[in-house]
């Protein structure tokens, strides 16, 4: 497969690097601040990209699965995280807030329509966005599908998981009491949240050592112990957001809500073995949504660059890019 340099790296073939023409920190009031960057062409169709979590922020990588002399691409650091201000704040920061702060993007560069690029969290994101806007969203592109369900919390932080990586939850759960091991949110907010910086920092390095040891299929089961800062925001924003039901108004909300997708088309890919947000849900999301197409990847999990879903996505990228207007 053709890719500008002929390059195939990790498996997956990238366009190369690009470097932003734009980047901007945004206020969006509540005292945070966001970090807005573009890059590729000016002119070009507009996508912007959701990145997981929450908490994970943006990367440069994630820029490279889009060709850079057809598309406007904009990513962003969702509040509390990467390079956005206050770093790890939970105040005033809510899913409803990040819906707010997509549109307020969208508003603030001038664009009417655009394509949606979310993966994990990032879908989460991008599904209620589009269900809240569906006027302003061209095509839905959504990896590792987390519809923000009981269910699925309980699977990853109550055993499910578990079950295929007993190693490695034995480590994740010992770092507490035994009498609080029912509840694993919980337990571990009381620590993210404990007001030690040192306490907070070793139990966020546990909580995304936890989420990282299982991203690939070819996982070993090493999560590595991540920075300091990062591992604080990610442990603390998920926490936050999962200790609070993702702020939706019932268990199940986006599927309640799907008809309001039904002139929005989008395409799913998904990982066979993706331990963190495992196939039934985008599965349940597909057969909901008629204009969803689902492309399941049969050797890959969770992570965006697993090479079967990079290339996936790569492919959905260009095969919009050639698309009429």
């Amino acid at each position: 497969m053709d890719r500008i340099a002929g390059q195939k790296r990790a498996g997956s073939y990238l366009y190369p690097q690009i470097e932003p023409f734009d980047q901007r920190m945004m206020d969006v009031g509540d005292g945070h601040r966001i970090y807005v960057e573009q890059c590729g062409n000016p002119l070009g169709r507009p996508v912007i990209v959701l990145h997981g979590g929450p908490g994970g922020g943006c990367s440069p990588a994630m820029r490279r699965y889009f060709d850079p002399a057809h598309y406007r691409i904009i990513l962003f650091d969702q509040r509390g995280c990467g390079r956005s201000r206050p770093h790890a704040s939970v105040e005033a920061n809510t899913t409803w807030h990040l819906v707010a702060d997509v549109e307020r993007i969208r508003e603030a560069l001038g664009i009417d329509q655009w394509i949606i690029f979310g993966g994990s969290w990032g879908a989460t994101l991008a599904l209620l966005y589009a269900e809240a806007h569906p006027r302003h969203v061209r095509h839905l592109v959504l990896r590792g599908v987390f519809l923000a369900t009981r269910a699925e919390l309980d699977w990853f932080y109550g055993g499910g998981a578990g079950a295929f990586w007993p190693e490695r939850w034995q480590e994740f759960s010992a770092m507490v009491p035994e009498g609080e091991r029912g509840d694993m949110i919980a337990a571990y907010h009381r620590r993210l949240f404990s007001g030690d910086t040192v306490v907070e920092t070793r139990f966020a390095r546990a909580w995304a050592a936890w989420e990282n040891a299982l991203a690939s299929v070819e996982s070993h089961g090493f999560g590595g112990e991540a920075p300091a800062d990062y591992a604080r925001a990610f442990a603390r924003l998920e926490n936050h957001y999962f200790s609070h039901g993702t702020f939706l108004e019932e268990d199940g909300q986006i599927l309640r809500d799907l008809a309001r997708l039904a002139d929005t088309p989008g395409t799913i890919v998904q990982g066979r073995y993706d331990m963190i947000c495992p196939p039934i849900s985008a599965w349940k999301l597909a057969q909901g949504w008629p204009r969803a197409r689902l492309r399941m990847i049969p050797v890959a999990g969770h992570a965006l660059s697993e090479a079967g879903i990079s290339e996936e996505l790569m492919r959905v990228m260009d095969g919009l890019r050639d698309a009429q207007p």
